[in-house]
């Protein structure tokens, strides 16, 4: 039949709900499972930057709750385009993102990093080659948002420009590369904030299906102590390499887990004092006496200046540490996870038109990435042949062995008796 007019196929996505697209998305992944596809005890996940319906020329700049409407009325962030010009050509014509979204939520010394960092990014920017006219503005999430697509987030990837980005989750099955889910995130998200969602998301739908996760597969980027102790609460094996951050402890001392304390290259105890959160981190900290470190002979080289020892650590070493030694015992989930998520991505973005959403808001975002996952799974299901495996009594069996082994024999005595050296001794 010929194929339906492209905005008719736009006005009913967003007609329909949400859920809709759900719906179909579970079909088929209930095919793939019906016709022996997907295995479901090892998923790979991953995630990918695409880009939104939106420009960064079109940014406004966050201001001060009580200076809002008169920021609006004199001050909008402009692109090198508008400076010539009388009026700004990219201005939005309505502003969507709400009245919170227009303000400033960061406090005082994160606005004094991004004002370093604005500094350091005006000089190094201009001096690189192609750069256009002095003067280059590093854009925040905390200090910029955008009014046509209030969802979109600025993100950047090495060597890549920044841009307004949604973040696609993604999780696959390794047994035949089928996805078992996919969802938008906002893209100011770090992707160890996204695994708890995304893999009892896709348990779910593993669930529906009779199927169990036993094992997981990620990259660095999804590692953290709270991800560990939540995998091994769900009884799921996580293959999660730690990030570079992360030492296990200063080098030289040894840990006690027994009575929870660090021993020193001189022998003193570093003992446990308290338990609190930095930085989004429940860490543990560890100090010495001061009448410990008083007269050591490595005081200059392991304190310098200070009375004692002090330590900080996450809280769950434990956890990191028996992921660390599944990693260091199975060195084949790294190239499987690379083998398993990485080219059905590559296939999305590619061939499947995820490269960048033609819809605004994280509901639209998420309904496109619906349906690429829909017409890839399709894809792998009408390629899919179940291999046919046929029955037979165990007498027939037994008939059909004996007779293959009757064939060997006489295949061999004819080269025994062809072959010269069997010819020439009368073997």
């Amino acid at each position: 039949e010929k194929l339906p007019w492209h905005s008719t196929i736009s006005r009913t996505r967003q007609l329909y709900e949400e859920e809709v697209f759900k719906e179909v998305f579970d079909a088929i992944l209930r095919q793939c499972v019906e016709a022996g596809l997907v295995a479901g005890h090892t998923q790979a996940i991953d995630s990918a930057f695409v880009k939104a319906n939106a420009s960064m020329d079109s940014l406004e700049i966050k201001v001060p709750q009580d200076t809002l409407e008169e920021h609006l009325r004199k001050v909008r962030h402009i692109s090198r385009e508008d400076k010539d010009k009388p009026l700004p050509i990219r201005k939005a014509k309505n502003n969507k993102a709400p009245k919170e979204q227009r303000t400033i939520t960061a406090n005082d010394n994160e606005l004094r990093d991004i004002k370093t960092r604005q500094k350091k990014w005006s000089k190094d920017q201009d001096q690189r080659p192609g750069a256009g006219a002095k003067g280059s503005k590093y854009t925040s999430n905390k200090t910029h948002y955008s009014p046509v697509d209030p969802d979109a987030r600025i993100s950047v990837k090495p060597g890549k420009a920044r841009k307004l980005n949604y973040l696609s989750q993604i999780s696959v099955d390794t047994g035949n590369h089928v996805i078992t889910h996919i969802q938008a995130d906002f893209a100011d998200q770090k992707d160890n904030q996204c695994l708890q969602s995304l893999v009892g998301n896709t348990r779910e739908n593993l669930n529906k299906n009779g199927l169990l996760i036993e094992n997981i597969l990620a990259d660095a980027g999804y590692s953290s102590g709270e991800n560990y102790a939540w995998l091994e609460k769900q009884g799921i094996t996580s293959y999660i390499p730690p990030h570079g951050t992360y030492k296990g402890g200063p080098e030289g001392f040894e840990y006690v887990p027994q009575g929870n304390y660090w021993v020193c290259p001189q022998g003193k105890h570093v003992t446990f004092r308290k338990q609190k959160t930095e930085k989004g981190t429940l860490k543990n900290f560890y100090f010495t006496k001061r009448s410990d470190c008083k007269d050591c002979p490595l005081k200059e080289s392991c304190i310098g200046k200070s009375y004692e020892k002090r330590i900080s650590i996450t809280a769950y070493k434990a956890e990191y540490d028996r992921n660390n030694e599944r990693i260091e015992k199975n060195k084949w989930h790294k190239k499987k996870r690379m083998s398993t998520v990485e080219p059905v991505f590559g296939t999305l973005i590619n061939f499947l038109g995820m490269s960048k959403v033609n819809t605004r808001g994280i509901n639209q975002a998420n309904k496109c990435m619906l349906m690429a996952a829909v017409a890839y799974n399709l894809k792998k299901l009408l390629k899919f042949t179940k291999p046919k495996w046929t029955t037979m009594p165990n007498c027939q069996i037994l008939a059909q062995i004996g007779q293959k082994k009757a064939h060997f024999r006489a295949f061999f005595d004819f080269l025994l008796l062809r072959h010269p050296v069997a010819q020439h001794t009368g073997i």
